[in-house]
């Protein structure tokens, strides 16, 4: 224990004594005593020295990762997919550019898989100080490009699937550009994730220029091939929106959260937090237009609940709260998207 990397054991295990003497009504002190009973049972497993590395270095990537965008939660993110082969000319640059750009002006922040292509675009238009850059270990194609390659938000992971969870986990809203199997592989991804309600539903935005074709078919491959088969619903299609502009697409990520802000499953509750409050009568549209998601009673208005109590920033948002029945995630879409068409008539 002599190596400086390490912490002395009586430091390490006076820590540990710290956490076991926690209250057991303190949620984090609960999960810090499961990470370290997990730890003891990895070795109790006597697992297998690969299986030992990958999990310390799958820990050892989430706890940094999130240790860099826990500062910066309060504002919304966009992460930003696309081709590292789109080259600086390209039109599909320039749009990435200009979205960022947007984004940025409006509040956001990027991310992007920092490297070549449609992810230095949506890096550039957003300037380092609005971007995080999410890179992977690659023998190709991935160094991190000039615009977050010194910045302190930049990430290097090595396992894809951390990297992918930060992509969502920490996204308000996706958007893709043109781009190859990554690319495709991040757009079905999130489409499978907010598809079986694995993640909230967010805006997801498919750009392109005006005139091009890149997401038309993709759009027609969906439609009849997936749709017309019945390998998904029509309801599914509400997921995701081609936009043909960078305006519309910050438009319609900014539309996505004019009236609805958040949500937050308390047991079988699900919470709605909203910018403004809706009326009686819109609540009452709400109940008889989506009566399948509630899984007994009605939707009602509500303050915070009790289990709200560590997001006190959130406390004073007007709520809507119903008994959710979570088999249908896409209706929850759809619902999210109701509420902002009342809320313009507020």
């Amino acid at each position: 224990m002599s190596n400086s990397r390490y912490d002395p054991i009586e430091k390490i295990i006076e820590e540990v004594r710290n956490i076991d003497a926690a209250s057991e009504d303190n949620l984090k002190s609960f999960l810090h005593r499961e990470i370290l009973i997990n730890a003891l049972k990895v070795k109790r497993a006597d697992l297998d020295t690969l299986d030992l590395k990958v999990i310390n270095r799958a820990l050892s990537e989430f706890r940094y990762a999130a240790s860099v965008f826990k500062p910066y939660r309060s504002i919304r993110k966009v992460s930003i997919f696309g081709s590292a082969r789109t080259p600086e000319d390209d039109p599909h640059f320039l749009l990435a550019v200009e979205f960022g750009r947007l984004l940025a002006k409006n509040g956001f922040m990027t991310i992007t898989g920092a490297a070549a292509g449609i992810m230095k675009a949506g890096n550039a238009g957003a300037g380092a100080e609005n971007s995080f850059g999410v890179n992977i270990l690659l023998p190709f194609e991935q160094a991190p490009n000039e615009i977050v390659a010194d910045d302190p938000k930049l990430i290097t992971f090595r396992y894809f699937f951390t990297r992918k969870l930060f992509f969502l986990m920490e996204a308000d809203a996706v958007a893709l550009f043109p781009g190859g199997f990554g690319t495709q592989d991040e757009g079905f991804e999130t489409l499978t994730l907010i598809q079986t309600g694995k993640a909230p539903p967010m805006p997801l935005v498919l750009m392109q220029l005006p005139g091009e074709d890149y997401w038309m078919h993709w759009d027609a491959f969906v439609r009849e091939q997936l749709l017309e088969r019945g390998l998904i619903s029509p309801e599914d299609l509400s997921i995701y929106k081609i936009c043909r502009s960078a305006q519309e697409g910050v438009d319609w990520v900014q539309f996505y959260y004019s009236t609805y802000h958040s949500m937050r499953l308390v047991r079988r509750k699900l919470v709605v937090r909203l910018e403004n409050e809706l009326t009686d009568e819109h609540v009452a549209i709400l109940n008889d237009e989506f009566a399948d998601l509630v899984e007994k009673g009605k939707i009602t208005k509500s303050p915070a609940l009790d289990e709200e109590s560590n997001e006190p920033h959130l406390a004073l948002k007007p709520r809507l709260v119903f008994n959710y029945d979570q088999k249908k995630p896409v209706r929850l879409n759809q619902m999210f998207l109701r509420i902002n068409e009342l809320g313009k008539m507020l």
